[in-house]
């Protein structure tokens, strides 16, 4: 079980490329003549999304191996 969780995060943060530009940020990124920085922008905000879905992965798994272990 802990080997396909693991498995599952490595695959989001390095198989899926997201778009995950607000309607602004985009607009003013393509218009430049480089993506560079469009890409650069869209990497920081994947990573800051990511964040607080990995904290609450992780205080919902102590939760659980809490339970289990009160549980025996």
């Amino acid at each position: 079980m802990k080997r396909r969780i693991i498995f599952f995060i490595s695959f989001l943060f390095i198989f899926i490329k997201s778009n995950a530009q607000c309607a602004m940020c985009r607009a003013v990124l393509e218009s430049e003549e480089g993506q560079t920085a469009a890409e650069g922008i869209n990497d920081g905000i994947v990573y800051l999304m990511a964040i607080p879905y990995i904290l609450v992965a992780g205080i919902g798994y102590f939760i659980y191996k809490k339970y289990n272990s009160l549980k025996k």
